[in-house]
């Protein structure tokens, strides 16, 4: 055999063999690393309290028309001073009450030509401002509320939002909150390690998922761990869920 061909088989018999000796270092390095991975378990806390609204807001809206922008501006501030009146009278001061500046705009209305063309006709003009109302006194200001339609049976020209209530101290209760669904966490992942014959080791990671402001009679748009508030009720439920990762110990 030629010797040039012979040293040419030995050269790479030998690179052959090391090429495999480091394949199977690097193999026994990777497969000692992921035997020494520690396991994990990733679960959800829950914690859920009953609460009570604290304040309450309360907008109310001016609206009318009138054929001149001197007549718009006369008018409103006349139904602004009728409606401040009627708030007093339910126990509401200047400092319960907030008003949007005054704003009168050009009435546009859209009117047909016979030959099939519509027009923009200005008749008149819109009045409009808001009174916003903000107390502590939640059954006082339900009750003036409810003698609202009374007030516009008078002819006022009045239009009112729903009643808004809602909670002041959510920093307080979400923190308290927390506290509970994290041991709400450790005590799921306690009963699935229990089944698994492993034990919960240290926390690796938590997170905040959704707080929840419910109403307490179920009455809610979005009842799932999506992030509602609810300002319709007085009576609401505060709810918080965590998600924690433990490592499993054998």
């Amino acid at each position: 055999m030629d010797k040039s061909i012979s040293r040419g088989l030995i050269l790479l018999g030998l690179l052959l063999a090391i090429g495999m000796s480091m394949a199977a270092f690097i193999f026994g390095v990777q497969a000692k690393n992921i035997g020494s991975a520690k396991q994990s378990i990733t679960v959800k806390g829950l914690a859920e309290q009953p609460i009570k609204a604290t304040r309450a807001e309360w907008r109310i809206g001016i609206k009318l028309r009138a054929d001149t922008l001197k007549s718009a501006l006369d008018q409103l501030r006349q139904e602004r001073a009728a409606l401040v009146g009627f708030l007093n009278e339910n126990g509401f001061d200047q400092e319960a009450l907030s008003f949007s500046p005054e704003s009168i705009e050009a009435n546009i209305e859209y009117e047909e030509q016979g030959n099939g063309r519509t027009v923009r006709v200005q008749r008149g003009f819109n009045g409009t401002q808001q009174v916003r109302v903000k107390t502590e006194d939640l059954a006082k200001i339900q009750k003036a509320r409810a003698q609202l339609v009374e007030f516009k049976a008078k002819g006022q020209r009045v239009e009112s939002d729903d009643l808004q209530f809602l909670v002041g101290n959510l920093d307080e209760i979400k923190l308290s909150l927390i506290g509970v669904a994290t041991k709400n966490a450790k005590a799921r992942a306690q009963e699935f390690a229990k089944n698994g014959d492993v034990k919960v080791g240290v926390m690796r990671a938590a997170s905040q998922g959704t707080f929840d402001i419910l109403s307490a009679d179920g009455n809610n748009e979005d009842d799932s761990y999506g992030g509602s508030f609810d300002t319709s009720s007085i009576d609401k439920i505060a709810r918080v869920v965590v998600t924690i990762e433990y490592e499993i110990e054998k």
